[in-house]
């Protein structure tokens, strides 16, 4: 199994708004440990690169812009926890939510995601909304 160096706590989210917007899904799964865990809008969690890589694609099809403004990275020992507020705006619409995020460090001292939760500031209602713009299915 190759390591990934990981990338700096401080760039984890300018990588993600890269990524996104220059639909640069490689660069996307290099923010991943290879056992990463997301989030989805319907509260199931994919598990691993390949699973999460199918839910990346998924909104990099869309062809759409995300604005990120990082709202905490508390770093504390091999951890941290980190969170986002972001804007994804598509075909003249706009969702928004509040992600919770837990990086790891790597033994090269870069951060990797191990848990990304995009919509862990969304109620109910809200999830339905978004799910819907999404194309999806909130339960």
């Amino acid at each position: 199994m190759l390591m990934k160096p990981g990338i700096e706590l401080s760039a984890i989210h300018p990588a993600v708004e890269a990524g996104v917007n220059n639909r640069d899904i490689d660069g996307l799964m290099a923010l991943y440990a290879e056992d990463a865990s997301m989030v989805l809008v319907d509260g199931s969690v994919a598990t691993g690169l390949s699973a999460i890589r199918e839910q990346w694609l998924g909104l990099l099809a869309m062809n759409g812009h995300i604005t990120l403004r990082t709202r905490f990275a508390i770093p504390a020992g091999e951890l941290a926890v980190l969170s986002n507020e972001w804007t994804f705006e598509v075909g003249g619409a706009q969702i928004s939510s509040v992600a919770a995020e837990v990086a790891q460090r790597q033994s090269s001292g870069g951060w990797l995601y191990v848990i990304d939760h995009p919509f862990a500031g969304s109620e109910p209602d809200e999830l339905a909304t978004i799910a819907a713009a999404m194309g999806a299915s909130a339960t």
